[in-house]
């Protein structure tokens, strides 16, 4: 067992000139602790500001390297990520009796949880372990935990992880539970499932420029709510990140994520610890440093399988020029325009990216999309039915959001576009974006009592209207309804495809795969945002190579030996050698 210290940061850099604020906090998660009560009783249940995260608090690792970790021999066979190779193979008797001692150790681990912490933080309800073990956002199988535990510091982190590798248990961190790729499911064997959700207390403040407050990174401490705390102390500064309403630190931490805003500011990016068996840290609060090799980005996008994320640092963005500037007879900071395909959207957002001029946001979305907002009845106004861009400004001065809408108007008019409109008061700029934020409901009004399956892929900026078509003309073909929702400014979207039943279910699995080839083909990527999890680990070798993929694997075996840190996510089974291969 270890705990370390990590500092994270946001893929930008400050302009000199502005402060920055440091943040981290947790929230309790509300809705989940109502949900434990409820199933106990019923059985159911800008410009020029900071960009960056400066720091992760603290990181619980497993098992450390050495010839004995935690009295058990190293060479005693791990449980979670090996032992998930091994349940792929036929069954045999003696993994039947395997999975007896599984069973015998995780009842010993259970009793040995209860006693170190109180009755309502750990729970073997089974509506709740079903609860963290499912996700109504996702189509992929579910595994329910052993038992959950619900820590309220990192020392109750450390204890928990003790007993992972006192008994070989798998452990998954959970948070804001809105993950697409299966993050949080369970171990097929059983496991400790780390609920963050009490660790929410504010540490301290720094200083005018930095404030410092505690969090669980891996908890349901959710953005909306750092920008309201930010808002109530009257700091007059924002978290930048903006996926969607429900995601929280921990999960948009580990899956690398952004949003809408990542055009701007970028994705979460960030730090994490070497073992050592002490707290130790990858760097001190300074703005930069050359100090060793940059571990800060180990723990980015790892999911959970190197560590559990207990505190950070962030440092936030002005709202200079966010605002609106009342009686300045400047243009709001949100506008819509049409196109008459992707193409010439795609090409006119290139051309407004490279004027310099102040865009916070760039959206595409499709014709279909807009035909979804115009039937789901919420949007204050009936948009013409054709392919969209929704823009964003920023600047420090009503004079440069005038200079930008100006721009950006000649720009898109040279490309086709129509209809140019900027809002005229921060109500109509609310509902405009509140338009593009509904996709979710919205699209599921296209088919009557129709699901929908959520999937994003990202390619270079000058190929995403190929993969667009492509795309579309695909799901045409197999007869899918699906709306298209597109960063364009990153060349990253998000396909949602609607299905009634079972068949056409498979049809949209399928599709999705057909998506993320094409988008792998195109120099791209299976997920800009959304992560690996379980949903998208088959694809890693084809995009990163087997030796990405084995290096990934060997800096898990290092830092996990023991394999119990999320097992089964992110890291692709290795495909047999065939004869006549050498190991490289």
């Amino acid at each position: 067992m270890f705990v370390a210290r990590a500092r994270l940061c946001l893929d930008r850099v400050r302009p000199p000139g502005f402060p920055s604020t440091s943040l981290a906090l947790a929230r309790t998660n509300r809705n989940r602790i109502a949900l434990r009560r409820i199933s106990t009783g019923s059985g159911q249940s800008s410009t020029g500001s900071s960009a960056y995260w400066s720091g992760v608090g603290g990181i619980v690792l497993g098992a450390g390297i050495g010839a004995t970790v935690m009295g058990w021999r190293e060479s005693s066979p791990a449980l979670g990520y090996n032992y998930y190779v091994a349940a792929n193979s036929p069954p045999s008797s003696s993994a039947s009796v395997a999975n007896v001692r599984h069973e015998r150790r995780f009842h010993a681990a259970i009793a040995e949880l209860k006693t170190l912490f109180p009755d309502e933080d750990v729970s073997t309800d089974a509506a709740d372990l079903h609860s963290h073990g499912f996700s109504e956002n996702d189509y992929h199988p579910d595994v329910p935990h052993s038992v959950i535990v619900y820590p309220r510091s990192t020392e109750d982190v450390v204890k928990i992880v003790k007993v992972a590798n006192k008994y070989r248990m798998p452990i998954t961190p959970y948070s804001g539970a809105t993950s697409l790729e299966g993050h949080y499911r369970g171990h097929e064997v059983g496991g400790i499932c780390v609920d963050m959700n009490n660790m929410d207390q504010i540490l301290e403040i720094h200083d005018p420029n930095r404030i410092r407050l505690g969090l669980s990174l891996s908890t349901r401490s959710g953005w909306m709510d750092i920008n309201e705390t930010l808002k109530s102390k009257g700091i007059p500064l924002f978290f930048p990140i903006d996926p969607g309403p429900g995601a929280t630190i921990g999960g948009m931490l580990s899956t690398g994520c952004s949003g809408t805003n990542a055009v701007r500011y970028g994705t979460a990016k960030g730090n994490g610890r070497p073992p050592s068996g002490e707290v130790i840290k990858t760097r001190q609060r300074s703005r930069k440093s050359s100090a060793g090799f940059d571990t800060t980005k180990l723990f980015i996008g790892a999911e959970g399988t190197l560590g559990i994320v207990t505190e950070g640092s962030f440092c936030f963005m002005s709202l200079v020029g966010i605002n609106d500037p009342i009686g300045s007879g400047a243009p709001y900071h949100r506008c819509v325009v049409r196109f008459p395909d992707v193409r010439k959207a795609t090409e006119a957002v290139i051309e407004v990216m490279n004027q310099g001029v102040g865009i916070q946001c760039v959206e595409l979305v499709d014709s279909a999309f807009i035909a979804a907002t115009n039937k789901y009845g919420q949007s204050k106004r009936t948009y013409p039915i054709s392919d969209h861009l929704f823009f964003k400004f920023q600047g420090p001065t009503p004079s440069s959001l005038r200079e930008t809408a100006e721009v950006v108007k000649s720009v898109v008019e040279r490309h086709g576009g129509e209809g140019f409109e900027v809002a005229k008061d921060k109500q109509e700029a609310d509902d405009l974006w509140s338009d593009r934020k509904n996709a979710l409901y919205s699209g599921l009004a296209l088919v009557e009592g129709g699901r929908g399956w959520s999937t994003d892929v990202c390619v270079p900026v000058s190929n995403l209207p190929d993969l667009i078509y492509a795309t579309k003309k695909d799901l045409s073909e197999i007869g899918l309804v699906s709306t298209i929702v597109g960063h364009v400014g990153d060349g990253n979207f998000h396909a949602f495809l609607m299905f009634r039943n079972d068949e056409e279910l498979e049809k949209a699995r399928e599709a999705v795969h057909r998506m993320v080839e094409r988008a792998i083909e195109l120099d791209g990527t299976c997920t800009g945002e959304h992560g690996v999890g379980i949903g998208k680990k088959e694809y890693l070798i084809d995009e990163l190579g087997l030796g990405t993929v084995e290096l990934m694997k060997k800096i898990k075996k290092a830092i996990d030996p023991l394999g119990l840190f999320n097992p089964g996510k992110l890291y692709p089974d290795t495909p047999p050698r065939k004869k006549g291969d050498h190991a490289s």
